[in-house]
Order: C-alpha cells, then sequence, then structure tokens
C-alpha cells in the first residue's frame, strides 16, 4: 500500500492520539496539539482517504476516526520509529537481574515483573526450554515407606522433582548408591543414549531409570518450560477490558496452559532467538485475541536453551516503546542463560 508523506503523519498521529486517550481522533484536536501546518479540512481529506484503504474508521458519523487492526499492521510494519529504553530505565533492569542472576526461578519471575511493569501488560516468561533433553545429574531421597523423592537435573539447569513409588522399601544408602551410579555414567547423555546404558544397571537401576526415562521424554516432547505470568490486572484497567467481557475473555488465553502453548508453538516456532513477532487482532487466527495485540520474543542459546517472553494488552499499545521493552529483557535473558551455560 503506497501513502504520500502526508498520510503517513496523519495516520502515525491518529494512532498516537488514540493510544494515549483510546478515545477517536478528530481533525480540528490533531491541528491544535501537533500544530500542523494545515487546515481541517485537508486532515479530513485525507483521514477520508486512509479510510477508504482501510487504515482508519469512523465509530459514528459525527465522531473522528480510530485506528482499525490493519491501520495498526501498516503502523507496526512501515511508520514504527525504532527506539531503546531510557539509559536509566536499562540500567535498573541490569541491576535487578544482577542481583538474581545465580537463581533461575527468580530472575524468570523478575522478567515477568518487569515487562508487566514497563509495559502496563499483561506479561508471560516461559522457562528455558532444550529441544533435546540432556541429562546432567540425579538424586533420590528417601520419604516414607516405598516412596521417593526424585530429584532430575538436566543440561542447561532445569531441574524436575517428583514422587516416585518402589516396589519395596530402599534404604537412603542404597538409593544414593544407585543415583551416583546412573549420574556418573549417564551425564550429557540424550534419552537414546540412556536407554541403551539401561542394560548395565541392576533392577533397581533399571526401575529408577526407566522413571526417568519416562519424565524425559515428556520434558522433551512439552512445547516450553514452566510459564510465569504478571500484569493481569493492568490488562483489566484498560478501558476495552473494563467494558467488555468479550476483551476479558482474552485474558484465558493465558490462564489455560493448552492455548498458550498452542499460540507459542505455532508464532515462535520460525522465530529467531532475538527476533520479535507481534499479533494484532489475533491476526485471524485466533479468535479469543480478537481485541488484543501480542508481542512475542525468543530468548536463550538457540544451540541448547530457548524460551519465549512477551506481553498482551489491547490493540491500543504503545508499541515502540513496549517492543523496545521485549527486545531489551530478551536479550537479558539471553545473556543470563549463556553465562549458565558456561557454568
Amino acid at each position: 500500500m503506497r501513502l504520500t508523506d502526508r498520510q503517513k503523519l496523519i495516520l502515525t498521529l491518529v494512532i498516537h492520539e488514540h493510544i494515549q486517550t483510546a478515545q477517536p481522533v478528530g481533525s480540528k484536536t490533531l491541528v491544535l496539539k501537533y500544530n500542523l501546518a494545515m487546515s481541517s479540512a485537508t486532515i479530513r481529506n485525507e483521514m477520508s482517504v486512509l479510510t477508504e484503504h482501510n487504515l482508519l474508521r469512523q465509530p459514528h458519523t459525527s465522531a473522528g476516526r480510530v485506528p482499525t487492526e490493519e491501520g495498526y499492521r501498516f503502523f507496526v510494519g512501515n511508520l514504527i520509529q525504532k527506539s531503546t529504553l531510557p539509559t536509566a530505565t536499562r540500567r535498573t533492569i541490569s541491576h535487578q537481574f544482577y542481583q538474581s542472576r545465580q537463581d533461575v526461578e527468580q530472575w524468570l519471575k523478575l522478567a515477568a515483573s518487569v515487562l508487566a511493569n514497563q509495559s502496563q501488560a499483561a506479561s508471560l516468561v516461559t522457562a528455558p526450554h532444550a529441544d533435546k533433553t540432556i541429562f546432567k545429574h540425579l538424586e533420590l531421597i528417601a520419604a516414607r515407606g516405598r516412596q521417593v523423592l526424585m530429584v532430575l537435573v538436566l543440561m542447561g539447569g532445569e531441574i524436575r522433582q517428583q514422587f516416585i513409588t518402589l516396589a519395596e522399601a530402599v534404604s537412603q544408602e542404597r538409593l544414593s548408591e544407585v543415583a551416583n551410579r546412573i549420574s556418573h555414567q549417564c551425564t550429557r547423555c540424550d534419552i537414546d543414549d540412556i536407554a541403551r546404558l539401561r542394560p548395565q544397571f541392576d533392577a533397581l537401576g533399571q526401575d529408577i531409570i526407566d522413571i526417568l526415562l519416562a519424565e524425559m521424554t515428556l520434558i522433551e516432547e512439552s512445547v516450553t518450560g514452566e510459564i510465569y505470568l504478571d500484569g493481569m490486572a493492568y490488562v483489566l484497567s484498560e478501558p476495552e477490558f473494563a467494558e467488555s467481557d468479550e476483551a476479558r475473555q482474552a485474558l484465558h488465553i493465558l490462564e489455560e496452559s493448552s492455548l498458550l502453548e498452542n499460540l507459542l508453538a505455532s508464532t515462535m516456532m520460525n522465530t529467531d532467538v532475538g527476533g520479535i513477532q507481534v499479533l494484532i487482532g489475533g491476526e485471524g487466527t485466533w479468535e479469543e485475541l480478537r481485541q488484543c495485540s501480542v508481542i512475542l520474543a525468543r530468548y536463550g542459546d538457540p544451540q541448547s536453551l530457548t524460551g519465549s517472553i512477551g506481553v498482551l494488552g489491547p490493540i491500543r499499545m504503545p508499541y515502540d516503546r513496549t517492543i523496545s521493552t521485549v527486545q531489551f529483557v530478551a536479550n537479558v535473558l539471553s545473556d543470563l542463560v549463556s553465562e549458565s551455560l558456561v557454568v
């Protein structure tokens, strides 16, 4: 679509004004607020052209214009100004991560909090997850009777804990012996490698390995790691969500893990680490997101561990700042993942 420079300017100003006010934007408002060197009549004529292009719409005959989904898409794809977060903000965020950099769960929760606060929208962060599950370490802790706590540590720092029930009660000394042998022989092995090593263990070791392989298979088949959410209250306070049950239902996609995993799988599969995906109005695919925009990014090490981060808010969101925030936090998390792999 080809627009004149004047039409691009007017579309940009209408979008900025609507983002701030959530109200239809009239030609007089643009002239007075932005000191434009053109008449209201000229602006109205250009708004009419933009409306014919389906970039703006007029809610009521006497009202001003508001951007359409296509208008936002054109703006994000062609007109948005690349920006960076203020230096002070970047330093504050970096310092917060520095203080919690030894705790994976802490920096995932912090990432969700930072995204929500900076974007004033709902945020999501998935734990870094490997396409291929590689074993690192195993601990077996006697609980009660035949119950044992299995602590599985994977390469990259992902940890899974679960209670298992053995055929008979086993002493802690025996459990530690089996766990140490499995850890020694299976470190840096994938599922197939461990399956090949299984016959080398005694009956108890083989039982533990069967449970271990089942858990590793579940992890490898899952689309994402654990998901952290924050900022729901910000979204619910927006006029679009406060007044519309349909818009409020969009949050259901964040609360329903299967829906969220499907969204992430379909949108992030072909996105490189550091890349950004912007979904506006569900892009004709996600009916639940018809009144929302989602900005997503991948982070991590593309050769080993990656995760996703993003924000969800009304279509009327400040895209330039939100994209900058998502990009910056994704870069910080990628650095942390890289450092954890070295350690």
